[in-house]
């Protein structure tokens, strides 16, 4: 006999009171927050990850995945990083945007506005709806 694995979600689970309780987010979020940190002057890692949460809506951010995504982005030219010693404490990594760094972050800025766009008629269409919308 074939048993169906049960999908569950990862944004979505019931409360005790039975009432939904629903997290919206951007998957891959964390690519645009960066950078746009990043943009406002070259910072260490471990800056990133205490300004990260707030933009990001989370309560911390996993320190390996920062980064693993801080190391492709350098791959890939975004950004560029070297030590400095001349900070507080230990020596420290720290991140630039580059040019076309820059130019991704734009690119990420247009797609979330119409991703915004998209969301915000869906919103509105939706409160337009039916009886059958609440």
């Amino acid at each position: 006999m074939h048993r169906r694995s049960r999908w569950r979600s990862r944004n979505r689970r019931r409360r005790e009171d039975g009432s939904w309780a629903v997290r919206a987010r951007v998957e891959r979020f964390g690519e645009p927050a960066l950078l746009r940190l990043l943009s406002e002057r070259p910072t260490h890692g471990y800056e990133l990850l205490e300004r990260l949460p707030e933009l990001l809506g989370e309560e911390r951010v996993d320190v390996g995945n920062l980064y693993r995504v801080l190391r492709a982005l350098e791959e890939d030219g975004l950004v560029v990083s070297e030590w400095q010693a001349g900070l507080p404490g230990p020596t420290k990594r720290t991140y630039t945007l580059t040019d076309d760094g820059r130019e991704a972050l734009a690119a990420w800025l247009e797609a979330l506005a119409a991703l915004r766009d998209g969301l915000t008629t869906f919103l509105d269409d939706t409160e337009k709806g039916g009886d059958h919308v609440r």
